[in-house]
């Protein structure tokens, strides 16, 4: 008896059509069920390490406005990108003779890609631990008081960093305490400043949303 396989509909490419429909269904239902947006706002106190003789570094307050995304449950990534203004007095004396002050600002677009785990995981209360590398593209620099001298040329293009942060998820409501050691060299290869060897050390703390579900219920 020979079994006439186009006769039956639910052999052969239509069947697997809904075998890939159906797959794709269920991939996709749990990677929403496990997939957050956290839109986010903060501060940040950017300072650098290793000043030169007779130069000192005070962080100053910036912003921050960025995203980031979660995927996972208690294990989980975290990539975001973020938008922000840096602020950093510098003041050099020589001899107790003040030879320039100001504020140097730095604006930059920091991309993350962080691991993290929920330490606590509970319907109410979520505390994450998150760590991993980051990159700060600089997009621009400015000298606000017009006295310090130094130019976007005298900086890196980014900074390689490595970040701690701990999260706190309370419902809607995400605050988000963290701290980034750079890896990189903040100044370039312009021989002027190549000797330069600090880096960034900045502290944030930002708050935002929590848009989506990161329950597997």
């Amino acid at each position: 008896m020979r079994l006439d396989i186009a006769a039956h509909p639910t052999n052969g490419k239509p069947m697997k059509k809904q075998i890939v429909l159906i797959a794709a269904t269920l991939i996709g239902t749990a990677a929403a069920a496990q997939f957050q947006v956290n839109p986010q706002a903060g501060v940040v106190f950017q300072n650098l390490t290793s000043p030169e003789p007779g130069v000192e570094y005070k962080a100053n307050i910036g912003w921050q406005l960025g995203a980031d995304l979660r995927f996972g449950d208690r294990f989980f990534f975290q990539p975001g990108a973020h938008f922000g203004r840096s602020s950093t007095a510098i003041k050099a004396v020589n001899n107790d003779t003040l030879l320039y002050e100001g504020d140097l600002v730095r604006t930059s677009l920091k991309l993350n890609a962080l691991v993290g785990y929920r330490l606590i995981d509970s319907y109410q209360f979520d505390l994450r631990f998150l760590a991993g590398p980051t990159y700060n593209v600089i997009l621009s620099v400015d000298d606000r008081d017009d006295r310090i001298g130094y130019n976007r040329g005298d900086f890196s293009n980014g900074s390689l960093n490595l970040d701690a942060a701990l999260g706190f998820d309370m419902g809607l409501v995400t605050v988000q305490p963290g701290v980034s050691f750079g890896l990189s060299k903040v100044f370039s290869d312009n021989p002027v400043v190549s000797d330069i060897g600090s880096r960034y050390l900045t502290y944030g703390l930002t708050i935002g949303v929590n848009l989506g579900d990161d329950d597997k219920d």
